[in-house]
């Protein structure tokens, strides 16, 4: 399966078409590679962009907080969450070679075509026989130890 590429299609009034348009002539860019920026950033963002204008952009750049927002993360979390990536990622190792397995076991016994099962009822029929038991409880004379 490769990456197929996808269609956004909307509407926009007249006015708003027109400044779009003047935007992307601005940037020197088509409509088309203007959304697909903007959709990459909301993307790489998980959805955290705003669209400033530039003199806003210019103006919070030199303030306190920056655009987009970041967030330390402690050192020990990041450790903790590749722990969990690798045992997870080793479960389902383990896990495809169960299936493997069952599959392969799955596949002796359908291969057999039930040659080794025992009907234990069909055992207890032919033992009925006094001549076929080898051990009777009551018939052996006890003896002691010791």
């Amino acid at each position: 399966m490769g990456n197929k590429n996808k269609t956004i299609s909307f509407r926009v009034n007249e006015d708003t078409f027109a400044a779009l348009r003047d935007i992307a002539d601005e940037r020197d860019l088509s409509l088309s590679a203007l959304f697909r920026d903007y959709v990459d950033a909301l993307v790489e963002h998980d959805g955290q962009v705003r669209v400033v204008p530039e003199h806003e952009f210019e103006a919070s750049a030199d303030g306190d907080a920056p655009f987009p927002p970041t967030v330390e993360v402690p050192k020990g979390f990041v450790r903790e969450h590749e722990r969990l990536e690798l045992e997870s990622e080793h479960l389902r190792e383990q896990l495809d070679e169960y299936k493997r397995y069952a599959a392969y076991l799955q596949d002796r016994l359908d291969d057999d075509g039930g040659e080794d099962v025992v009907d234990l009822d069909a055992l207890d029929e032919e033992g009925d026989d006094e001549d076929d038991r080898e051990f009777d409880v009551d018939a052996d004379e006890p003896y002691q130890l010791g």
